[in-house]
């Protein structure tokens, strides 16, 4: 797959209205990936029919006014709004004289391009693998066309036959090297979240869709309450702007800690390919005490994209994890923020500050629900435990006594129960 786009690249956008509910967000979103691609959208064909032509995906009429919309427009590439098979992709080429780009093959080169990790590096040579290697025929096919003729037919085909197995064995051998590459660093990993579990550190995941502002959260928290030497993640006002998952540890007043992580954002009809290769990149969600969903609440269509969140999170088998729902980017509309709306819902902007403490006190409720508020009184000759509380819980009060050091105290249930034979009975 070509993956060297080049800038302005003009383009159509083409798709089919069957009746689906969500079809015209779902062009206004295909032309949102051309754009995050590099490319300049020109003109929008629709056509509505019942179902996609076996042939061509449109009718006959509709290919030939598409090829003259894209010559008029001076478009060398055409963008469909649904993955084509083989013989539809190889028909439009032929019929129009100009590259087609699926919906599945555009999603597939703004990933390629925006890979930054060796492990998303290796996820979305896998994805794109799994792409290629049904549509192999396509290319086998008009090579046997080539080389059949006279009496020497049969042989050739062989060859042609021959040719396209090699070639589905030389992918697949690449996919199997590449996912025992990927599993090799999936378990690295994993042993980090095991490691990271063992400290007993709550953690948080930030989801939702792309360019709904998690990264503009995740850097607006790690300001106030990263380490100073923590790095700020890429943001930018555009679909999948990053794709690596990133995890900060953030210290709250009363020594209050937990991990928050930020993934990859979702879209509407993500590739199956990618949603099975970016499973191990979002086991950060899946293992995560909470969901933090982000939602772009200035965009019309955020109901659409939450519902694209939950389906996505249900295919990569996330369920039964408390979640909070964060409608950001309230600044673009005409809705009061920040508020807070029940236990899981607010609406903020990312970029305000009191929004982010708005949102740190429902995270706080979420993850400290359990820690217990007590008293210890710890003698002086164990004077390591006070300093431990000092470091890992929030201290209320401090009194000197003739028989220790008497704390008011709001631990960790964990903390608590250790240190639960210095606790002072009522």
């Amino acid at each position: 797959m070509d993956t060297n786009i080049q800038s302005d690249e003009l383009v159509i956008i083409t798709g089919l209205d069957t009746g689906q509910e969500d079809y015209d967000y779902s062009m206004v979103e295909l032309a949102e990936l051309a754009q995050a691609n590099h490319m300049d959208v020109v003109h929008r064909v629709d056509q509505v029919i019942d179902r996609p032509n076996p042939a061509t995906y449109f009718g006959k009429g509709k290919v030939q006014e598409i090829g003259d919309v894209a010559a008029a427009n001076h478009a060398t590439t055409i963008i469909t709004n649904d993955e084509l098979t083989p013989s539809q992709l190889r028909n439009l080429e032929e019929e129009t004289s100009c590259r087609i780009l699926d919906r599945t093959a555009l999603i597939l080169e703004i990933f390629a391009t925006r890979a930054q990790t060796k492990e998303a590096k290796l996820q979305v040579q896998i994805a794109e693998l799994q792409y290629r290697l049904p549509r192999l025929q396509t290319s086998a096919s008009q090579r046997l066309d080539q080389q059949t003729g006279g009496g020497s037919g049969f042989t050739n085909r062989g060859a042609g036959e021959t040719k396209l197995e090699m070639d589905r064995r030389t992918i697949q051998y690449q996919i199997t090297h590449l996912r025992h590459e990927l599993a090799a660093i999936a378990k690295s990993e994993k042993t980090k979240r095991k490691q990271r579990a063992k400290s007993e550190i709550p953690t948080a995941a930030l989801v939702g869709y792309t360019n709904s502002g998690k990264s503009t959260i995740m850097n607006g928290l790690v300001k106030r309450y990263g380490k100073v030497e923590d790095k700020t993640v890429f943001e930018k006002d555009m679909l999948f702007a990053t794709l690596d998952t990133s995890v900060r540890r953030m210290t709250l007043p009363g020594q209050k800690e937990f991990l928050l992580s930020d993934t990859v954002g979702f879209v509407s009809k993500l590739p199956t390919q990618l949603v099975e290769s970016f499973k191990s990149t979002l086991a950060e969600a899946a293992n995560a005490d909470l969901l933090i969903q982000v939602i772009d609440y200035s965009d019309p269509h955020y109901e659409e994209m939450m519902a694209t969140t939950r389906k996505t999170l249900k295919q990569i088998g996330i369920h039964d994890i408390p979640m909070v729902n964060v409608f950001n980017k309230a600044d673009k509309t005409e809705i009061e923020f920040p508020v807070l709306e029940g236990d899981d819902q607010i609406v903020i902007s990312a970029k305000q500050g009191a929004s982010l403490e708005l949102l740190v006190d429902v995270i706080r409720k979420h993850l400290f629900k359990d820690y217990v508020q007590t008293k210890l009184l710890v003698p002086f000759a164990d004077g390591q435990v006070v300093s431990y509380l000092n470091e890992h819980s929030n201290i209320l009060d401090t009194e000197y006594q003739n028989d220790g050091t008497l704390l008011t105290v709001e631990a960790a249930p964990q903390d608590y129960q250790r240190f639960a034979k210095y606790e002072v009975k009522s």
